[in-house]
């Protein structure tokens, strides 16, 4: 099971350094599905997982000029709150409520991607260094609040809702979005890794760091491959993908028993 985990460590990576976020989706049902972990162990190591890719491929994107760190830093103050309160409900909740809350939330991630992916380019020029608007703090407090939740909950980053707030919403453009999102995804996913342990969740600590290891490698390929990938094709395929595997386990939640470890 540890050498399973590495191909699709890689993909997470891969997805998260190009794309700013969308593969921590997945990350949780392979835990679950593939490499056989409790529901809710999976979400603290998945958490683990995206904290590291998100901060190898950050860290590209941050030496480029491709952060803004005024609105990360924002997201990341009204997340906490958001990260204890999406975690304590994640303890009250059963393993087939989560994966079925789960399941809906890719099907929001996947129309977020593909949206994102249809659209018009919201970049006003260039290769996005150094344009960094103006705090809207409502919105930034706001955002912020609703990815902690999902965090703490769900044991996902919340990339796909991050790039396309900070793309649309609050006007990035997108590289910027991208980068953005990595660390403001680095930082609540650290809050939450802290929380859940705090709750007395465990991990299984050789698999984890399997494909945290390769979820690194994948970030880091990713973010300095992003540049000349063709992301509305990629994302579109993703977004395609991630539907498959969310109705796989709506379908699992509802008629065949739910996930290991649901009771």
């Amino acid at each position: 099971m540890v050498l399973a985990a590495v191909p699709f460590g890689l993909a997470i990576g891969l997805s998260l350094g190009a794309l700013g976020g969308g593969g921590s989706v997945l990350a949780v049902p392979v835990l679950v599905y593939v490499l056989g972990e409790n529901v809710h162990e999976a979400t603290t190591a998945s958490l683990v997982v995206v904290t590291a890719g998100a901060l190898a491929g950050g860290l590209g994107h941050a030496r480029e000029g491709c952060v803004c760190w005024r609105h990360a830093a924002a997201f990341t103050a009204a997340a906490l709150p958001g990260v204890l309160a999406g975690t304590a409900l994640g303890d009250a909740a059963s393993g087939g409520a989560l994966i079925a809350g789960f399941a809906v939330i890719m099907l929001v991630a996947a129309a977020a991607m593909w949206r994102r992916a249809s659209g018009a380019p919201t970049s006003s020029s260039g290769d996005g260094r150094g344009l960094c608007p103006p705090l809207r703090l409502g919105r930034d407090l706001a955002a912020g609040l609703l990815i902690g939740l999902l965090t703490g909950f769900f044991g996902v980053g919340g990339g796909f809702l991050v790039v396309p707030t900070l793309a649309i919403a609050l006007a990035l453009s997108t590289r910027l979005a991208v980068g953005t999102s990595l660390v403001i995804i680095t930082a609540t996913s650290l809050l939450g890794v802290a929380a859940h342990l705090a709750t007395g969740r465990g991990i299984d600590v050789a698999l984890t760091a399997a494909m945290t290891v390769a979820c690194v490698l994948g970030a880091i390929g990713g973010a300095a491959i992003s540049g000349r990938l063709p992301q509305p094709r990629l994302a579109q395929a993703f977004a395609v993908m991630v539907v498959g595997v969310a109705t796989y386990l709506l379908v699992s939640a509802a008629f065949l028993g739910g996930p290991p470890g649901s009771a």
